[in-house]
């Protein structure tokens, strides 16, 4: 018996996932401040991978791809933390 038959009555359960560019604390009065076109300065650099996040955990890192006119994610490498 396969280890995925284990898991059988898993597989069509729906997750939410995350693909978090970065986390940024503010201030109310920041928040309040944003208006269209103002930017928010992040601490991650262009082209760092960004975090895969499911149920609040970090599973794997991926890259931000450009597929015809929307944005996607293609995973580089899975966590080993969890």
């Amino acid at each position: 018996m396969g280890l995925m038959k284990h898991f059988d009555h898993f597989l069509d359960m729906p997750l939410t996932v995350e693909a978090v560019l970065d986390r940024k604390t503010m201030t109310i009065l920041d928040i309040l401040s944003l208006e269209e076109g103002s930017v928010i300065k992040l601490n991650r650099s262009a082209g760092e991978n960004i975090d895969i996040m499911i149920g609040g955990s970090s599973v794997a890192f991926a890259e931000v791809v450009i597929i015809e006119e929307s944005m996607g994610v293609r995973v580089t490498d899975l966590t080993t933390d969890n």
